[in-house]
């Protein structure tokens, strides 16, 4: 198995980032979302490389196979992280797409890091600029929705997960967009996660403010959401970010929830592709 070193814990035990490494050609670089880990993106990893392209994609810390360290969940350790992935492994002209809580990890780097290895960006469901509702943030979330989660998280983990897988995908009733077996598979991929992380990463997607990073994001970027997303509310997420960079191009996804690197693997596929190969942007879409 591979890994990469990206500093070291508080009690001075070596952080370890698991990550697979698949194709060649130019990189992309596939963060993935909470609480699952790397393995969310199968269905990219398994078909991006096929088109020439080099596909990496880790499990933050605290997640999937990865080191699971007390500390080290806020969004500059969590970017320091991703530079260490980027340098270990010499990337460049690299697109980076963050999923969810992903997002914020890309745009993060950005403005920290620069952009000498990075030539394009995608945001899938992200919880960019902001998340939490406050007086100057009016369209985000209650707070109220984060501490319950919390106590749910701590009270039962592995029924709150299940649970919310459900909404993650936008299952109901009515809808069963996925199978059961996969809402199976997706659970097992977030109980990996260690419980303390799968709490202090609600709290850094929850609370982190991306709004002043967004003026360094001056490169290609690409922004997916579904405006039937129950998770990151498209408002408050999707449609403020790209309001926010200049260079960005919106594809809506009608209907689809925040899932939807599965509900709609085909298209994102297919739009993920196409936006790597282009040389131009293209205005707002919804389909």
């Amino acid at each position: 198995m591979s890994y990469i070193q990206a500093g070291t814990a508080a009690n001075g035990e070596p952080v370890n980032l698991f990550y697979q490494d698949w194709g060649t050609g130019n990189p992309v670089v596939l963060i993935h979302g909470w609480p699952l880990s790397h393995e969310m993106w199968e269905y990219q990893m398994t078909e991006l490389p096929r088109h020439g392209l080099r596909c990496i994609a880790y499990d933050r810390r605290g997640f999937g196979k990865s080191s699971k360290p007390w500390d080290g969940y806020d969004y500059d350790t969590l970017a320091a992280d991703l530079k260490a992935v980027l340098d270990e492994l010499d990337l460049r002209n690299v697109t980076l797409v963050g999923f969810s809580m992903g997002g914020g990890e890309v745009v993060r780097y950005v403005s920290r890091y620069g952009a000498d290895r990075v030539s394009k960006i995608v945001l899938v469901s992200a919880v960019t600029p902001y998340l939490l509702k406050a007086d100057d943030n009016q369209d985000g979330v209650d707070q109220s929705v984060f501490d319950e989660m919390l106590e749910k998280i701590q009270a039962d983990r592995a029924d709150f997960l299940a649970t919310f897988g459900k909404q993650f995908y936008g299952v109901s009733l009515l809808s069963h967009p996925v199978s059961d077996s996969f809402l199976q598979w997706n659970q097992t991929l977030a109980l990996l996660g260690s419980p303390r992380a799968t709490i202090e990463c609600v709290r850094a997607f929850s609370g982190t403010d991306f709004r002043s990073d967004m003026a360094a994001i001056n490169i290609p970027t690409l922004i997916i959401h579904g405006d039937s997303d129950a998770t990151v509310p498209f408002e408050a997420s999707g449609q403020k970010t790209h309001a926010m960079i200049p260079q960005s191009q919106l594809l809506v996804y009608e209907g689809e929830p925040h899932g939807l690197f599965f509900t709609r693997k085909d298209q994102l596929n297919s739009d993920l592709l196409a936006f790597i190969s282009s040389t131009t942007t293209v205005t707002e879409t919804a389909y």
